[in-house]
């Protein structure tokens, strides 16, 4: 033992080898199933145990997704077993914000007697990809999980993840885990049947992660802002899969994939995004609170942080073309706002680190939020948004 060195401390990094899989297809269930397929791997000569997971809202809107999961199934028997019945629970916030939904997961997984070379496949929005992802991860302490997300949102930017979670305390994902996927597919037709509300909102996060990384992609997004209502695919596939990559990469080769450091910069915007979302008992949609959250977090980054105004209005505009909501009054009730601040603090530890921007595409990290500065930011966030509102009102009336 060198001199020195304490006998009795013994300190040994380590790293743990991780394969993120992720795909893209126009038909998963369709031309494209092989994709699907061949990522249930066989374990030995065992035939591998796969149990589905539905979100109730997209089995609803489409009406032979069951049907199409059965058949799927039933084709590949030869490959896969399918213990029990295709899994079904509530979409949106309600999946994570009921704890016993959880432990109904749990009970459905131990029935099925799946372990840890068996897969859960979930299909749904990124609530029900949290929710039942969770289950998986603490299911003998970890079930291979594929996720098909069903949004926009969820495509671009959390169903790539590595985080997994149910509400509790009305606080947003203070109960979670990291685990990384076994695969993510995204599918592009599984958006078709998405409202349009709903379609919109994954862009907030693609505007995010191209203030984030990548000057020429928000660009683009300023561009084609307007057509993205219009679900123009052209446009809008080729964004999707820009976003999801960069989140890709980011949590793979970032160096800090489970957020042990101070900083999580793929939350920016989100200290009063998630707060936000509580705040109005999830009226607003998360992607929704996200871009007010972007908007406050790029003007106040302009009034403090030295990113140019100009900068700052591209931002504005091209979250409002895109048809997002830009103010709520719970915006507004900025002593209880201000509260997430410190939650988000919590969520990660240690001393507050929130992630503004100096320039598009040049993120710094800040220890500390003028009240005053962001209350101005909100200020002008609002006023935009109202007379943007009137603007297009008139534009409407004149028609």
């Amino acid at each position: 033992m060198p001199q020195g060195i304490d006998p009795r401390t013994i300190d040994i990094p380590f790293s743990v080898p991780f394969v993120h899989r992720l795909r893209f297809t126009d038909d998963v269930l369709g031309d494209d199933q092989n994709i699907l397929l061949d990522v249930l791997e066989p374990s030995g000569d065992q035939l591998p145990r796969v149990q589905f997971w539905l979100d109730e809202c997209v089995a609803d809107a489409v009406p032979d997704l069951r049907t199409r999961v059965d058949q799927f199934c039933r084709a590949h028997a030869d490959r896969f077993l399918t213990p029990g019945n295709i899994q079904t629970v509530p979409g949106g916030e309600v999946v994570k914000n009921e704890i016993h939904i959880l432990e109904r997961m749990l009970k459905c997984i131990n029935h099925a007697d799946l372990d840890r070379r068996s897969y859960v496949v979930v299909i749904g929005g990124g609530a029900v990809l949290d929710a039942v992802g969770f289950a998986a991860a603490i299911a003998h302490r970890g079930i291979r999980l594929v996720r098909l997300p069903t949004t926009t949102l969820a495509q671009a930017d959390s169903g790539v993840g590595v985080k997994n979670s149910v509400n509790l305390f009305q606080k947003k994902n203070w109960v979670g885990s990291f685990a990384v996927p076994w695969a993510v597919i995204n599918d592009a037709k599984l958006l078709s049947t998405l409202p349009d509300r709903d379609y919109v909102c994954g862009f907030s996060e693609a505007v995010k992660v191209a203030l984030l990384k990548e000057s020429e992609l928000f660009d683009d997004l300023c561009h084609s802002a307007s057509e993205i209502p219009n679900r123009n695919a052209e446009i809008t596939e080729p964004i999707i899969r820009r976003s999801a990559v960069h989140h890709l990469n980011h949590i793979t080769k970032g160096g800090d994939p489970f957020e042990a450091l101070e900083a999580r910069p793929l939350d920016y915007g989100h200290w009063s995004a998630h707060k936000l979302e509580v705040m109005t008992n999830f009226g607003l949609r998360h992607g929704e609170a996200v871009g007010i959250g972007v908007a406050v977090d790029t003007v106040y980054s302009s009034l403090v942080h030295g990113l140019p105004e100009a900068d700052a209005d591209r931002v504005l505009q091209c979250l409002a073309k895109m048809g997002l909501p830009l103010d709520h009054p719970a915006l507004h009730e900025t002593d209880e706002l201000f509260a997430g601040l410190e939650e988000f603090r919590q969520h990660l530890g240690g001393r507050l680190t929130i992630t503004m921007l100096e320039a598009v595409g040049e993120p710094i990290d800040v220890h500390e939020i003028d009240e005053s500065s962001m209350r101005r930011a909100i200020e002008i966030v609002a006023t935009f948004a109202s007379e943007n509102c009137n603007s297009q009102l008139r534009n409407t009336t004149n028609a």
